[in-house]
């Protein structure tokens, strides 16, 4: 007889990112020229400066446990980023290294949430949030965010989500946001963070899209705001998208002593230390930068702009421009209520467009925003071009 699976794993559904792009990576081996959209993952190379620091490191023989929390070296190296790029004062003890970002969400859900504790997500949302709050054992509350508000969370309705959840304890806030690419003003936090002031609402600020921000807006950190938000804010930070190192995993967990101290607990009874070699390499790359990661920025503007605009020309299509990230979403319900091919939901167009035009895209539906699909621009603007080609022609086909 086959052992009974926990209700838990019963929760837990597939990555839809994760999912499309190994469907599309099969049929890529089986010879089909497919372009994808689909995973959030910069295609280009992780800069030389960096590599030659993890060689470096690999020649030392730098390659034993550290210390759980994270090499000092690398945990001051994130502290001065925090101060300079911030305006953010920490010391070693207020950080914590895990791999990768989403394994320093799931830490510091672990360490603050109980049973039955309520989490609120704006939605749309990243895919491994409300299942990151699954596994911590606690309740994903959804807060709607509407376009018209550039898909921003607005403080009255946060404010209205706590007074309906009895049991609400923490606010997972994402800017820039995946997948929208919104962008928060610091005027938008400091009313977001005096609600969560008031209410005493942890704020675990996602910000691992920092560096990718167009149109000369400003990143701030919610952190920032006010001392008293500070003291209720972890901020989610590490390497994979702004300096291309997706492969690496490294994220970083900053904050209150007594959280990032009790995430590290959770941390060294679950994956322990991050590997030695990359996090070498990450003291590279947040202290010696060089230009190449402003560079990556540019192109990655400048594709924005072509696939936004290319978008936009669309019929019955439209769009939110993102200010930040490297996805944006079109509204496709026009198409899906008016189309020849029997599609019903989001999840059926992508599904027929990556079978007849070997286009994949995400359906909006993982992220909590029916209707919509989500272009990721981490591609050549050539195969930006050929794909919004195909995705056109669809288009056309199935229109009645």
């Amino acid at each position: 007889m086959a052992i009974k699976l926990s209700n838990r794993s019963k929760l837990i559904k597939p990555s839809p990112t994760l999912s499309l792009s190994a469907k599309a990576g099969q049929m890529k081996e089986a010879g089909i020229d497919v372009i994808s959209f689909s995973l959030g993952e910069p295609d280009f190379n992780t800069p030389e400066y960096i590599k030659a620091s993890a060689q470096k490191a690999l020649s030392a023989n730098f390659t034993r446990y550290t210390a759980n929390a994270g090499i000092l070296e690398l945990r001051k190296a994130i502290c001065a980023k925090l101060l300079r790029d911030n305006g953010l004062e920490y010391t070693p003890k207020d950080i914590l290294v895990s791999p990768g970002a989403k394994a320093s969400i799931l830490n510091v859900l672990t360490a603050v949430c109980d049973t039955d504790d309520q989490v609120l997500i704006p939605s749309p949302y990243w895919v491994s949030y409300p299942y990151q709050v699954l596994l911590a054992d606690s309740v994903p509350v959804y807060i709607e965010t509407r376009e018209a508000d550039s898909y921003k969370l607005q403080a009255a309705d946060l404010e209205e989500a706590i007074l309906e959840s009895p049991c609400a304890k923490v606010l997972i806030l994402n800017s820039p946001s995946n997948p929208t690419g919104t962008v928060y003003t610091r005027e938008e936090l400091s009313a977001i963070a005096e609600v969560c002031v008031k209410h005493d609402i942890l704020v675990i600020s996602d910000e691992i899209y920092e560096r990718l921000i167009y149109d000369d807006v400003k990143h701030v950190s919610i952190a920032s705001v006010s001392e008293e938000m500070k003291e209720r804010t972890v901020v989610i930070n590490g390497v994979s998208k702004a300096y291309a190192m997706t492969g690496w995993r490294l994220g970083y967990a900053a904050g209150p002593t007594h959280i990032i101290q009790a995430a590290g607990r959770v941390q060294e009874h679950t994956t322990s230390c991050v590997n030695s070699i990359t996090q070498k390499a990450c003291v590279s790359a947040l202290n010696d930068e060089d230009d190449s990661i402003e560079n990556m920025r540019k192109e990655f503007w400048q594709r924005r702009d072509y696939l936004y605009d290319r978008l936009q020309k669309i019929p019955h299509l439209s769009c939110f421009k993102p200010q930040g990230a490297f996805y944006i979403m079109p509204n496709i319900q026009w198409y899906i209520e008016n189309n020849n091919a029997g599609i019903k939901s989001s999840d059926q167009f992508c599904e027929m467009l990556l079978d007849k035009h070997h286009v994949a895209v995400v359906a909006g539906s993982a992220f909590g925003l029916k209707g919509t699909v989500r272009f990721s621009y981490a591609n050549s603007l050539e195969k930006i071009n050929e794909g919004v080609n195909r995705f056109e022609a669809f288009l056309k086909e199935i229109s009645r």
